[in-house]
């Protein structure tokens, strides 16, 4: 099943307009009905929690993220999908593809895929013996006042669930997902077959009455762009929740945030890429495992003066 990765996340939310003045500070396009799109076309749809156009929300949790929509490679995929998972639930086929619930009571959606290629270079480094910048050509902005890098596509979404086990066999029996590494106690990092990235979904056990989502992520150019966008993002005034630092598991480099839609958000880049030759690894869900390091945010600061206030 050629399932490229999350299109779009549909939240209901208590207040649309900060919700909406939150997406587009974080660097999403406000389009038209609650649409907010990165440069590929992906992105979030916001509404307002009592909209009857949502999926409604059964589990006794505040959970926010009504639908996941998965972008998938053709209408082949899509029919294959709507066959298998009709075999035992209801599969609802609409005007831009089919909406069904998974085995934990998450919505999901499948559609022909929006997403476009960004045509934006990756960022480069210079090294002694590889410099694949080249010269005359600068790493940081010659302008101190430029914009701060956008958003290039959505990456992947981070579920708390009370059973990850139940959970992750539907994806890998029912969508052909592949588990890529696994945290022990906590849960499995898994990929669609459609894409090459580490993990476009992740599970986290937690007790019944936290289900929901935990976090979602858009990729980014690389980590300069993570630190260049999170910092201007901070200065905002929005709370930092986790970053920056990089991962060890699936070497992302991340910063994460507080959002207004009941779970945090995250910039991220740099993610590994795995086939399936790729042995996946087990590891114990401890901080040495979470993060390769961890970085901590100050205030800009130049020698000569005070020392910088910690944030």
């Amino acid at each position: 099943m050629r399932i490229l990765g999350p299109d779009t996340l549909v939240f209901g939310v208590d207040d649309v307009e900060s919700c909406a003045t939150f997406l587009a500070d974080y660097g999403l396009t406000p389009k038209s009905d609650g649409a907010f799109e990165a440069l590929d076309g992906t992105g979030v749809i916001i509404r307002h929690k009592d909209d009857p156009a949502l999926p409604k929300w059964t589990l006794p949790t505040a959970n926010q993220l009504r639908k996941t929509i998965y972008g998938v490679e053709d209408r082949a995929a899509l029919d294959e999908i709507a066959q298998e998972l009709g075999k035992d639930r209801e599969v609802k086929f609409l005007a831009d593809g089919i909406e069904v619930a998974d085995d934990t009571g998450f919505v999901l959606g499948f559609q022909v895929s929006v997403r476009r290629t960004p045509t934006l270079p990756a960022e480069q480094v210079n090294a002694p013996g590889d410099a694949r910048r080249g010269p005359n050509v600068t790493g940081s902005p010659a302008n101190r006042d430029e914009p701060p890098p956008l958003p290039r596509t959505l990456s992947h979404v981070v579920y708390f669930v009370p059973d990850t086990d139940k959970a992750e066999a539907f994806y890998v029996n029912r969508l052909g997902f592949r588990v890529n590494d696994r945290f022990v106690g906590m849960g499995p990092f898994l990929r669609p077959q459609g894409t090459l990235d580490h993990h476009t979904l992740f599970f986290i056990q937690t007790p019944p009455a936290m289900q929901g989502c935990e976090h979602f992520t858009f990729h980014m150019g690389g980590p300069s762009e993570v630190l260049r966008a999170g910092y201007a993002f901070a200065a905002k005034g929005y709370e930092s929740f986790w970053g920056p630092g990089r991962h060890r598991f699936g070497s992302n480099w991340f910063w994460y945030f507080n959002s207004p839609m009941g779970c945090h958000i995250e910039y991220d880049a740099d993610m590994d890429q795995l086939d399936d030759s790729w042995v996946p690894r087990v590891a114990p869900a401890i901080a040495e495992n979470s993060q390769e390091f961890l970085f901590q945010r100050r205030e800009p600061w130049a020698p000569g003066g005070p020392p910088p206030a910690q944030s």
